[in-house]
């Protein structure tokens, strides 16, 4: 006899980073219960209103709210907003880029260009190096000797 597999649950804040929602702007049955895998991928293919809604509205968590200004979340709390936004709250600083905001761009911009040339530097080593590519090693079988 084999035993019954239980679901695999996850806790609502992990569900709702998983959606990209603000937990606490969940409805109450969400924010108490569990998510199973099953559930998670049922609100991912058919959401609900309140989901719809939410991620048309907002508020939104620090991650997408870094997203829709194209700045860090590090770059949030400096410019000090370390509560989530609404969707209007975020097209008002967009409209209005305050200083803080433009300076945060311009260092994400800088970052990612780093961090390309250092990837490409990287590889450019890799390529010239005489090192051998590292592969696992080959599986070596007793009935192929």
């Amino acid at each position: 006899m084999s035993a019954q597999k239980t679901p695999q649950t996850m806790k609502p804040a992990t569900a709702a980073k998983k959606l990209d929602v603000y937990l606490e702007a969940t409805p109450a049955a969400f924010q108490e219960g569990t998510v199973s895998r099953e559930d998670l991928a049922e609100l991912r293919t058919n959401p609900p209103q309140w989901l719809v809604d939410l991620r048309a509205d907002g508020p939104h968590p620090k991650s997408v709210v870094a997203d829709k200004l194209g700045v860090s979340i590090a770059g949030l709390a400096r410019g000090g907003i370390t509560e989530a936004l609404t969707t209007a709250q975020i097209d008002a600083l967009l409209a209005d880029q305050p200083d803080w905001l433009q300076a945060e761009r311009a260092n994400l911009v800088e970052v990612r260009k780093e961090e390309k040339r250092i990837r490409e530097q990287q590889a450019t080593k890799r390529e010239q190096s005489n090192r051998k590519p590292r592969f696992a090693k080959p599986i070596h079988h007793p009935n192929e000797d």
